[in-house]
C-alpha cells in the first residue's frame, strides 16, 4: 500500500490514519458503526479535491447551526404570549434586547443609548440592527430593490435573522481555528462542530463573536505571531471580557520556556488593540461606556452559580426567605484563587502543560468562582475542552448536562403556577453541570501530571498549538530556597531580557 494509504492531508499538514476518532476513540468507534464501522486499514483518504477535512467541518459546523435555528425558531417572532420562551424552551436575549437596547427605534449603541454589552458587542448589535433596516426597506412592498422576491418579516424577525446569520459566520471561524490547532488531529474539530451545546445556545446571545477573536488569537500565536495574537485577544476582550484571561496562563509558560519578549507582545498587543476600539466611545460617551462596568460591579450572584445555590441552602435551612447573594469581594477573592492555582500548576508540573490545557482551566476556574455564569458562557469552554483533553466520552457527558440544566432553568422562570419547577431542580442541574466541568477539569490536571497519557503528546507532539512554546526548553519552578547547582542551571535561569530567575529551578526532561 502506497504511502498516500496511510495518510490524511489535511489542512494543517498530515495525519495519521491511526487518529483518526473511528480508530482513535472509543466512543467515536462505535458511534461510526451505524454508517459502516471504524475506517479501514487500507482506507484512502484525503483524495477529494473539493471535500477537505476542513470543509467537511464548515459544512458540520452550518448542520448544526441550522438545528440551532429551528430549536430557536418558535421565539422568533417576538410574540412570547403565555411564557412561550419558557415553554418552549427556545429564549435568546437577541429578541427582547432588539427592544430594551431600543435597536428597533435606530438608536445607536453608546450614542444615542447605553447598553449593558462591551463596545465591540454594542457595535455588533447595531450592524445587524442597520442590516436588518436595509433588508427592510428593499423587502417592503414597493421596493425597488427586490421586486417582490424578497420575503417581508417583522423587523425583530429580521433583526434575529441577521444577527444568527453574522453569528454563524463566527461560529464558522471557530470550527476553522479548533481545525488549524489541532493539527495532525483536525478530526477533533468535529467535537466542536457537532457540539450539542451549540444547538441550544449559538443564538442565545452573541458570545461566539469573542469566541471567535478567542480562537484566531491562538491561531496567531501558534503561528508564532504573539503581537497579532495581543491583537486578537484584545478585540475578544472588547467583546467580551474572558479572552484577556488569555495572558494568565501565557505568561506561566512562557516563565517556563523563557519566551518573556512573546508575552510582552502579545499584552502590548492586546492593550492597544483593547484602547483603540474603546478609548473614542470612552471619551465621547463616558457615562453610556461606563454602564457595563458599573453594571458588573454591583449586579449580585446569578443564578446559575454555586453563589446562588450556597446562600439558597442557608436561607432554607435558616427558615428564612431566599435572597440574592451580593458576593463582589468573596467572588472576586475566589477568581483570584482559582487563576493562581492554574497558574502555580503550569510552572510546577513535571513537564510544562500544553497551551491548550491551561487555558481551559482557566476559563473553566474563571466560570466557576465567578457570580455571574450566563448558560451562554459555556460556550467559552467548547473549542478548549475539546484542543486541552479531546475525548468524545467526557465532552459528551458534560454537553449533556450544559443542555439538560437549560431545561429546569426556563421552567424556574416560568414558575410553578403555570406548570413550572422548584428551584430545586434548578440547583441538582446546575450542581451537576458543575461536576461536569469539576471532573474534566480533573481530567485535564491528570494529564498535566502524567504527560505520557495525554494522548494529543500520544504521537511525540510537543504543543501543537503552542507557537513559540512548541518543543521550547522547560524549566519546572519552585519556591523553595536554595541557589541553583550547576552552571548550566544558572545559565538556564536568565531569562530573555537577562534578568535571574528568583526561583530554583532544574532542567525538566
Amino acid at each position: 500500500m502506497a504511502a498516500a494509504d496511510d495518510k490524511l492531508r489535511g489542512m494543517s499538514g498530515e495525519v495519521d490514519v491511526e487518529e483518526l476518532p473511528s480508530r482513535a476513540d472509543p466512543v467515536a468507534r462505535v458511534a461510526s458503526s451505524a454508517i459502516g464501522g471504524r475506517w479501514g486499514r487500507h482506507g484512502v483518504v484525503g483524495q477529494r479535491r473539493f471535500w477537505t477535512p476542513l470543509r467537511v467541518l464548515l459544512a458540520i459546523t452550518l448542520g448544526t447551526l441550522a438545528l440551532g435555528w429551528v430549536q430557536k425558531s418558535p421565539c422568533q417572532s417576538g410574540a412570547w404570549q403565555h411564557g412561550l420562551q419558557y415553554t418552549h424552551f427556545c429564549y435568546s436575549d437577541v429578541i427582547p434586547l432588539f427592544y430594551s437596547e431600543q435597536l428597533n427605534t435606530g438608536a445607536v449603541p453608546y450614542v444615542d443609548h447605553a447598553v449593558e454589552y462591551p463596545v465591540l458587542t454594542g457595535g455588533f448589535m447595531a450592524l445587524a440592527a442597520w442590516l436588518g433596516r436595509e433588508y427592510d426597506a428593499a423587502a417592503a412592498p414597493g421596493g425597488t430593490d427586490s421586486g417582490g422576491l424578497l420575503p417581508v418579516l417583522s423587523p425583530v424577525q429580521t433583526y434575529f435573522t441577521v444577527t444568527a446569520i453574522l453569528l454563524a459566520l463566527c461560529m464558522l471561524v471557530v470550527t476553522w481555528s479548533t481545525a488549524a490547532l489541532s493539527r495532525r488531529r483536525i478530526w477533533d474539530a468535529a467535537m466542536v462542530a457537532l457540539s450539542p451545546l451549540l444547538i441550544v445556545h449559538a443564538f442565545t446571545n452573541w458570545d461566539l463573536l469573542a469566541v471567535a477573536f478567542a480562537g484566531a488569537a491562538m491561531v496567531a500565536w501558534q503561528r508564532r505571531r504573539p503581537a497579532l495574537s495581543g491583537v486578537f485577544i484584545g478585540l475578544g476582550t472588547a467583546a467580551k471580557l474572558y479572552p484577556v484571561l488569555f495572558l494568565v496562563p501565557l505568561l506561566a509558560l512562557c516563565i517556563r520556556t523563557r519566551k518573556l519578549t512573546a508575552w510582552g507582545w502579545a499584552a502590548t498587543g492586546a492593550l492597544l488593540a483593547w484602547a483603540a476600539v474603546n478609548l473614542p466611545i470612552a471619551l465621547q460617551y463616558s457615562t453610556s461606556w461606563r454602564r457595563f462596568f458599573e453594571l458588573n460591579r454591583t449586579r449580585p450572584a446569578d443564578f446559575d452559580t454555586l453563589w446562588y445555590a450556597a446562600r439558597y441552602v442557608i436561607d432554607r435551612r435558616a427558615g428564612r426567605p431566599t435572597g440574592v447573594p451580593a458576593v463582589n469581594g468573596l467572588a472576586a477573592v475566589a477568581v483570584l484563587i482559582g487563576l493562581a492555582a492554574v497558574f502555580w500548576l503550569a510552572l510546577r508540573a513535571p513537564r510544562r502543560p500544553r497551551l491548550a490545557q491551561v487555558l481551559f482551566l482557566t476559563v473553566a476556574a474563571f466560570l466557576l468562582t465567578n457570580k455571574v455564569w450566563s448558560p451562554q458562557y459555556s460556550l467559552w469552554l467548547v473549542p478548549l475542552a475539546v484542543l486541552a483533553r479531546p475525548s468524545w466520552r467526557a465532552y459528551l457527558i458534560w454537553q449533556a448536562t450544559e443542555c439538560l440544566l437549560w431545561v429546569p432553568r426556563l421552567l424556574w422562570f416560568l414558575g410553578t403556577g403555570d406548570k413550572g419547577v422548584d428551584f430545586q431542580w434548578f440547583l441538582l442541574a446546575v450542581l451537576l453541570r458543575d461536576a461536569a466541568v469539576l471532573g474534566y477539569c480533573g481530567l485535564v490536571i491528570w494529564d498535566i501530571l502524567h504527560p505520557e497519557l495525554d494522548v494529543v503528546r500520544a504521537a511525540g507532539a510537543d504543543d501543537p498549538a503552542g507557537g513559540v512554546l512548541d518543543e521550547a526548553p522547560d524549566v519546572v519552578y519552585s519556591w523553595s530556597a536554595g541557589p541553583p547547582d550547576s552552571d548550566s542551571d544558572s545559565a538556564a535561569a536568565v531569562d530573555e531580557s537577562g534578568e535571574n530567575a528568583s526561583w530554583e529551578h532544574r532542567n525538566s526532561t
